[in-house]
């Protein structure tokens, strides 16, 4: 003590602040540069049935239904788990619109699906090629055919089967591919004809896909389940139309 000042000399405050430093820099040592990093959590194994894909799916759009999305697969130890081979559990096909994202919708992540996106789910043989490449070559057990509410590959098809009137360049392949759709619809169009057809071209496509000579084999065998489902806009479900494993 300084008897002058009634204050701590100043070599014993330097030796204080001193210790204090030192401890501290010991604790953030042992916290952060000392303590072991934590361990990933192991990656939830790839569901091996159309059961078992089907239920992560729906699992997933639950999620993302409440809000309460997890984003699994989706960090660098998940990028360098699939860099050299990817083992997705499921194929979805859905439509190009910029609102129907299958990897959100279904709350998946990286090496997860394999995604096809075409107009109004209008398939041709390299699309039809695509589906069958997961479950022919690494046998992946859910294909799922996605359609949506409001799509607008589809309403203006409807409009362009109805009046006549084809559309310009390259679309008209698209009002070709879902003309099967649109006599379904003409048939029975219902109080909402373009939402009738988006159902059919649901229904039309997945059951094409179920029964075609090489996936049908694998539906028959119960190791492929097809599905056709759709997604409401408004409020982010998916309601299955057709082919829901048991």
């Amino acid at each position: 003590m300084d008897i002058r000042t009634g204050l701590p000399p100043r070599r014993a405050l330097l030796t204080a602040g001193l210790a204090v430093a030192v401890a501290a820099g010991a604790l953030s040592g042992c916290s952060a540069a000392g303590a072991p990093k934590a361990t990933p959590a192991a990656p939830e194994p790839r569901p091996a049935t159309p059961e078992a894909a089907f239920a992560r799916l729906m699992a997933g759009n639950g999620r993302w239904v409440s809000g309460d999305l997890e984003h699994p697969d989706r960090d660098p130890q998940r990028r360098e788990l699939v860099a050299q081979a990817q083992h997705p559990f499921g194929v979805v096909l859905s439509c190009i619109d910029s609102r129907v994202s299958p990897e959100l919708i279904f709350d998946t992540g990286l090496g997860d699906l394999y995604v096809l996106r075409t107009g109004g789910q209008a398939i041709g043989p390299v699309v039809t090629g695509s589906v069958e490449y997961g479950p022919m070559t690494g046998g992946t057990p859910l294909v799922v055919v996605l359609g949506h509410q409001r799509c607008g590959a589809i309403e203006a098809a409807y409009k362009s089967l109805r009046d006549g009137e084809p559309l310009p360049g390259n679309l008209q392949a698209i009002v070709k591919a879902l003309e099967p759709a649109y006599e379904l619809t003409v048939k029975n169009p219902g109080p909402d004809p373009v939402d009738t057809m988006i159902h059919h071209q649901i229904k039309v496509t997945a059951d094409d896909l179920r029964a075609n000579d090489d996936l049908g084999p694998l539906v028959k065998k119960g190791s492929l389940g097809v599905v056709g489902a759709y997604y409401s806009l408004d409020t982010g479900k998916v309601a299955v139309l057709t082919g829901a494993p048991a």
